[in-house]
C-alpha cells in the first residue's frame, strides 16, 4: 500500500541553530527555506525542520535513522567525534547515535548496500504509542509486517517501505524516546484508502497532493499518490 517515506518533520526552537547543526555534522544543504521551515533532501525523504507556529507541528524528541554505506562507520565516527555519541553493534551493522540541539535522537547506521559514506535515506522511524497491540494492528493495515518484538514486549519493529518501531513510553539505546505527534508523509497507491485504514474513526483532510489524518496516538500521517510523490 505504501512505497516510500517521503517526508519527516521535526520541531525545532531555532531554525538557524538546527540548520547549522545538520549542515556541519551531516553535510546536508537546504533545498528550501522560509521563516518557519528549513528542508533537506536525504534520498527519497524530505527532512523538514519546523518552528512551532502552526499545525501540524513537527514531532517532538523524534528518534530516526539515516542510512549510510556498510564500510562507512569509521568515517562517521570521525565526523561526529566532537559530539557526545553512543555506539552500538547490531552484528550485521553498526550505528552511532547523537542528539541534535532540539533533543531529537539521530542515528547513522551502516545498513546501505551502496558503497558510500554519504547519507542515502531514512531507514527507521520510532513512534511512541499508548498501547502496543492496537497500534501494531493499525500499521499492519498499511502493509507493515512485524519483524521483531522487544524482550520486554513493549516495543515492536515493523517493516514496510522503511522500518517503523512502535514503543510504549520508555528509553531506548542512547536514552532515545519514541517521537510524539510525529508528522510523516508517505507515498501510497491509494491515499484515501490508506488514511481510512489507519484511522477509521478520524476525519480525512484533503491537502495539496493527497490526504491527511491524525491517528489514535496523535501522529499526523499524510498520504500522497505515489505517481506524484
Amino acid at each position: 500500500m505504501l512505497s516510500a517515506l517521503t517526508q519527516l518533520a521535526l520541531e525545532v526552537k531555532y531554525l538557524d541553530r538546527a540548520r547549522d547543526f545538520y549542515a556541519e555534522y551531516f553535510d546536508l544543504d537546504p533545498v528550501e527555506a522560509t521563516e518557519s521551515e528549513v528542508v533537506f533532501e536525504v534520498g527519497e525523504t524530505r527532512l523538514v525542520l519546523r518552528r512551532p507556529d502552526g499545525v501540524p507541528r513537527g514531532g517532538l524528541h523524534v528518534h530516526y535513522a539515516f542510512a549510510t554505506g556498510a564500510d562507512a562507520y569509521e568515517t562517521w565516527e570521525a565526523r561526529l567525534s566532537a559530539l557526545p555519541t553512543v555506539a552500538f553493534d547490531f552484528g550485521g551493522s553498526r550505528s552511532l547515535y547523537v542528539d541534535d540541539p532540539d533533543d531529537h535522537c539521530v542515528e547513522v547506521g551502516t545498513v546501505s548496500e551502496q558503497a558510500t559514506d554519504g547519507l542515502v535515506g531514512v531507514f527507521e522511524l520510532v513512534l511512541e504509542v499508548e498501547s502496543l497491540a492496537p497500534a501494531v494492528e493499525r500499521y499492519q493495515t498499511l502493509g507493515f509486517e512485524v519483524v521483531d518484538r522487544g524482550g520486554d514486549r513493549r516495543r515492536v519493529r515493523l517493516r514496510g517501505p522503511m522500518d517503523l518501531e512502535l514503543w510504549e513510553p520508555q528509553l531506548g539505546i542512547a536514552d532515545a524516546r519514541g517521537g510524539v505527534h510525529v508528522d510523516a508523509r508517505f507515498a501510497a497507491d491509494d491515499p484515501v484508502l490508506a488514511a481510512e485504514a489507519v484511522a477509521p474513526e478520524a476525519t480525512v483532510e484533503t491537502v495539496d497532493g493527497g490526504v491527511r489524518v491524525r491517528e489514535a496516538d496523535g501522529h499526523v500521517l499524510t498520504f500522497v499518490d505515489e505517481s506524484r510523490a
